[in-house]
C-alpha cells in the first residue's frame, strides 16, 4: 500500500471515530509514513512536523500520538529502559505485534516480521491458562555491519566497541 492509500485509511479510521482531520493530524501522519523504519519518538515526529507545519506545538503531536495509539493505528515501543517511547505503524494483516533486532553499537533497528514464539503462547496457555493476546521482543545486539567492523579493527563480533557504542539516551 502506499503512502497516499495509507493516509487514507488512516483518515477514514480517525473519521469514523469522530476525529476531525486536521492539517497538524495529516502532517504528523504523514511523517510517521515517511520515516516508518526509522521508529521514531515523540520529539522527532515533533522536529519533523514542525518542520512542514511551523505553529504545531508538542501537546498536539502528543494528542495525536495518543490518539493514533488509541484507535491502534500505531503501537508504542520501548527499546530500553531509559523511558523513551517510539512509535511503530501497526500492521493490520499481522495477528501480533513485530519483533525487533536493536544494535547497542549503531543504533539501528531490524523488523522481524515473524512470529517466533507460538509455542511459548501455548505454553503460556496451558501452563497457565493464560490467554495471549499480545507480545513484544526486542534482541539487544550487534548487527551485521558492526560485527565485520569490529572484525575489522581485531575485537571479536560479538563484543561492543566501546568507541563507537551508542548513546542509549538518544534512542
Amino acid at each position: 500500500m502506499d503512502k497516499a492509500e495509507q493516509l487514507d485509511r488512516i483518515a477514514e479510521q480517525l473519521q469514523a471515530a469522530g476525529y476531525k482531520i486536521t492539517a497538524q493530524r495529516t502532517a504528523t501522519i504523514a511523517v510517521i509514513l515517511d520515516q516508518v523504519q526509522a521508529h521514531l519518538s515523540a520529539e522527532q515526529i515533533f522536529i519533523a512536523t514542525k518542520a512542514v507545519v511551523p505553529e504545531i506545538g508538542l501537546a498536539t503531536v502528543y494528542r495525536t500520538l495518543e490518539m493514533l495509539t488509541e484507535l491502534h493505528v500505531l503501537d508504542k515501543v520501548q527499546f530500553i529502559e531509559d523511558g523513551m517511547m517510539h512509535y511503530d505503524l501497526c500492521e493490520s494483516n499481522h495477528q501480533h505485534f513485530h519483533h525487533h533486532l536493536l544494535c547497542l553499537q549503531c543504533g539501528v533497528v531490524e523488523e522481524i516480521h515473524m512470529d517466533l514464539l507460538i509455542a511459548v503462547e501455548q505454553q503460556v496457555r496451558v501452563g497457565y491458562a493464560f490467554s495471549v493476546l499480545d507480545h513484544r521482543l526486542t534482541f539487544h545486539g550487534i548487527c551485521a555491519r558492526c560485527q565485520q567492523l569490529n572484525q575489522q579493527n581485531g575485537l571479536p563480533d560479538n563484543q561492543l566497541d566501546t568507541s563507537r557504542q551508542i548513546d542509549l539516551t538518544q534512542l
